[in-house]
């Protein structure tokens, strides 16, 4: 038989995402006193979950096996928890998608205005009397302005939204299990 040390180390090696906790209390905001199926998640319990996922994401049907001790497991609000989390992670994930989907279309929309001041501006080019140079010294710039704008919130934009979408995404298909030490 393995010793109770030895046991914890198996459980925490053969588990995809494996965390400690002290208590259930551990997983949610201590400033929400609503019961766990309403409950604000914590922001530590998820930033430890994105540091602990960045790799593992990639991979597909990974676990989370929340650590608790034997003394405070209680299968009744795990059933409830582990609800509570898929909820949050399939949540955030979809609020994600559509913000990704939203700046992209944003995205597209500054670069046809850029595209269309740049082809206005070119019309204008070569048009004789102030009224003409002024324009062209209006449109040149603001629609080159747009368009470069549109190309960032199209490629950069999307670049820095894709961490957290991966991890929602992840997270959103992940096998909640509790587990004792």
């Amino acid at each position: 038989m393995q010793q109770p040390q030895e046991e914890s180390k198996q459980i925490i090696r053969t588990g995809n995402i494996s965390l400690i906790l002290d208590s259930y209390e551990d997983i949610f905001s201590d400033f929400d006193p609503r019961p766990y199926p309403e409950r604000a998640m914590s922001d530590d319990f998820i930033t430890e979950c994105k540091k602990v996922a960045r790799e593992k994401t990639k991979k597909e049907g990974i676990e989370l096996r929340l650590l608790i001790p034997k003394d405070k497991r209680n299968k009744n609000e795990e059933v409830k928890i582990k609800k509570r989390l898929k909820e949050y992670f399939t949540k955030n994930f979809h609020e994600k998608q559509k913000a990704r989907k939203k700046e992209k279309n944003s995205g597209m929309i500054w670069l046809m205005a850029g595209a269309t001041l740049i082809t206005l501006a070119a019309y204008l080019y070569g048009k004789e009397g102030i009224l003409f140079n002024f324009l062209m010294v209006l449109l040149e710039p603001s629609g080159w302005f747009s368009a470069w704008t549109g190309l960032d919130k199209i490629f950069a934009g999307i670049l820095n939204k894709q961490t957290d979408l991966e991890f929602y995404k992840a997270m959103s298909k992940i096998e909640v299990f509790f587990q004792e030490y």
